[in-house]
């Protein structure tokens, strides 16, 4: 598998984290196939990769409960 290079994304933070440091998700919606995912609190600590229509299932799932 190659290395994706995601030096250049924009991140997002997910408007339910707190400023406190909370449980914080950032995502980087701006990729055609792909939305990675990281923790916002270490991002260093590495990303999950999902692809666009696992994440759309996913958050459109989310949004309906």
């Amino acid at each position: 598998m190659r290395a994706i290079d995601l030096t250049n994304v924009t991140w997002r933070k997910s408007s339910y984290s707190n400023p406190d440091g909370g449980n914080c998700v950032e995502v980087a919606p701006n990729l055609p196939a792909l939305v990675p995912v990281r923790d916002s609190k270490n991002p260093t600590h590495g990303t999950l990769l999902f692809g666009a229509g696992a994440w759309s299932e996913f958050v459109g799932s989310v949004k309906g409960q």
